[in-house]
């Protein structure tokens, strides 16, 4: 079985999936950006069930439920700061791509929608985010079991775009 992979831009808050990717920080706090709007929508069990799990490694991902939201599940996925590209930065970015998704197929998700990890207060350039984000989910619809859709839901043009160019790259 494999995983289609789909472009929309929009709220994240409001798209109709099983689970949605928070573009999360490692102390699992919802501040602004992805992680305010869900916090905004999604009410305060959200930050609760962040709050008991504590932690989350750079690279990884772990599982709350959904609060308000239309999504069951929120994955808080936890990408790298750019820091000039020379530090690992591109395979810590794949890494929390795929564990978001690995975590959505562990949870029972059908349906996961993913924001651009990275690109926003952390720096990412967009481009490489979207090329690299774009790959890593490829890779992983190849294999996928229970994962039928995943969306990349972005919030602007800009992202818009940058995710269209990777896609045609990819010929996706």
């Amino acid at each position: 079985m494999s995983a289609s992979i789909e472009l929309v831009r929009g709220d994240i808050t409001a798209i109709e999936v099983d689970a949605v990717v928070n573009a999360a920080n490692e102390s699992l706090q919802l501040g602004s950006g992805v992680a305010g709007a869900i916090r905004r929508r999604g009410g305060p069990s959200i930050q609760q069930e962040c709050d008991r799990i504590g932690h989350c490694a750079t690279g990884s991902a772990a599982v709350t439920g959904g609060g308000f939201l239309p999504a069951r599940w929120v994955i808080h996925a936890v990408g790298p700061v750019w820091r000039g590209g020379g530090q690992g930065e591109e395979k810590v970015l794949a890494s929390a791509i795929g564990a978001a998704l690995d975590r959505a197929e562990e949870v029972g998700a059908e349906s996961v929608a993913l924001p651009a990890i990275s690109t926003g207060v952390y720096g990412f350039p967009i481009d490489r985010a979207a090329e690299i984000s774009l790959a890593e989910a490829r890779r992983f619809a190849a294999g996928a079991r229970g994962v039928r859709r995943i969306v990349f839901c972005l919030f602007d043009e800009t992202a818009f775009g940058a995710f269209e160019r990777a896609r045609q790259l990819y010929q996706l």
